[in-house]
């Protein structure tokens, strides 16, 4: 297979993954085919230097990481972490209702996307569906990915809603409500998305017992620009920061110490899950990986202390027609390096002398960076990194690629960041 360039790496993704359940499955094949081994966190564990493992946990979160060959309880503990959710509409329990001839699925936003962006796109189908097993402790769980279109919200007429190009609200409960099916007249039926579940996964209806499913806009990513400088494509946030962060891990080997990646879950609701980075689980998968091999208790606490952390989610860049937007000395552009986010708030995990180590890696490998801090009047988003570090009290900085129409259903980047931020966190873990 020919060499890949970041920017096909992240297509390649971006086409296999329509929710976190496919994200994690895409990445864990890809480090597998890498020659990571494959881990349960239920099984003894036998990690040797210069081995590389993989680990999936509930399906949506997953933490890759390599050992050195060389004294590796004793090196530097060096983490990436990204997340593999992203705005969108999740299908509620009980989703089916028939407005006269229209089957419809009732739908509820997740986490802060673009609402009116996803009005008239043609939406497909995907996630987990969890049906009913042999043993009650042990139910069957089946990935799903419709891969065709099966649903559309439209949009209402100019002519019924005069306002619409000033401004109108989109109601989350009245306006998201997508059709399934155009129903013939005489035709009278209940439950129509979830007998068509049934017959998708070859399972009774009945047998359906619960399911995580979100909708994704089935578009094809694409290259866009005279130069074709750009990528439009759905989900760049955060999925830029996983590709990334999958190719640095397999790339970028070092003698000393353990290189660690952690694809988090539910970031865009705030990482308070089992999945998230506001557990307690990036400390314990730590303290066991070191343990298992061979570190003392004062050795595993000197090495937690002392590591690393860089928080990869994407950052927003100048937007030419509104220019009045960003800080007046701080506006990245797409295709000019990734971005380094800061904030005093600490909603990015600001810190001068992590910023400091990641500007003069960059620096010593010519790898193209900016700056990022938000206007003094507007509020900005935040990231997994700050809630990561106060259960690891460590060095931590954000960092991504600057993106256009974040959180909208397509978003838009600069191709030439792609190869900068993967080098930047692959010089991380090679130094």
């Amino acid at each position: 297979m020919k060499n890949r360039t970041e920017t096909e790496h992240l297509l390649e993704l971006l086409k296999q993954s329509q929710s976190p359940f496919s994200c994690v499955e895409a990445a864990q094949r890809r480090l597998e085919e890498a020659g990571f081994t494959p881990l349960g966190y239920n099984e003894a564990w036998n990690l040797t230097p210069g081995g590389k493992y993989v680990w999936n946990h509930h399906g949506t979160t997953l933490f890759a990481w390599t050992v050195g060959r060389k004294n590796a309880a004793e090196g530097m503990l060096r983490m990436a972490a990204a997340h593999t959710d992203y705005p969108c509409l999740r299908i509620k329990p009980n989703p089916d209702f028939q407005t006269n001839q229209y089957a419809q699925v009732n739908l509820e936003v997740y986490g802060g996307p673009i609402l009116n962006t996803w009005l008239d796109r043609p939406l497909g189908v995907a996630g987990r569906v969890v049906c009913r097993g042999k043993d009650a402790f042990l139910p069957e769980s089946k990935l799903y990915c419709s891969k065709r279109p099966v649903m559309v919200i439209p949009n209402l007429a100019i002519h019924m809603n005069r306002d619409v190009n000033s401004g109108v609200e989109v109601n989350k409960q009245v306006d998201l409500m997508p059709i399934l099916d155009a129903l013939p007249k005489e035709e009278k039926t209940v439950d129509y998305f979830l007998n068509f579940m049934g017959e998708e996964l070859g399972v009774n209806k009945e047998d359906i017992l619960d399911f995580e499913l979100n909708t994704y806009v089935f578009e094809e990513p694409c290259l866009v620009g005279v130069r074709q400088s750009m990528l439009s494509a759905p989900r760049l946030d955060n999925q830029t920061s996983v590709s990334a962060l999958l190719s640095a891990i397999i790339d970028g080997e070092r003698e000393k110490g353990i290189n660690l990646i952690a694809l988090f879950d539910h970031e865009e609701v705030g990482s308070g899950s089992k999945q998230g980075a506001a557990s307690i689980l990036l400390h314990d998968m730590c303290r066991r990986i070191l343990t298992n091999l061979g570190a003392s208790d004062e050795q595993v606490e000197r090495t937690l202390y002392d590591a690393m952390l860089l928080s990869v989610d994407v950052a927003h860049a100048l937007h030419p027609n509104k220019q009045g937007k960003m800080d007046i000395t701080n506006h990245p552009a797409m295709g000019s390096g990734f971005c380094i986010k800061e904030a005093c708030s600490q909603s990015y995990a600001t810190d001068a002398e992590a910023i400091a180590i990641l500007c003069q890696i960059c620096d010593s490998n010519h790898i193209p960076y900016q700056r990022f801090v938000n206007r003094s009047d507007v509020r900005g988003g935040g990231t997994l990194g700050a809630i990561a570090s106060t259960l690891m009290p460590i060095k931590t900085v954000d960092l991504g690629v600057p993106i256009l129409a974040m959180h909208s259903a397509r978003e838009l980047m600069g191709t030439a960041d792609m190869q900068a931020l993967k080098d930047a966190v692959c010089s991380f873990f090679r130094i």
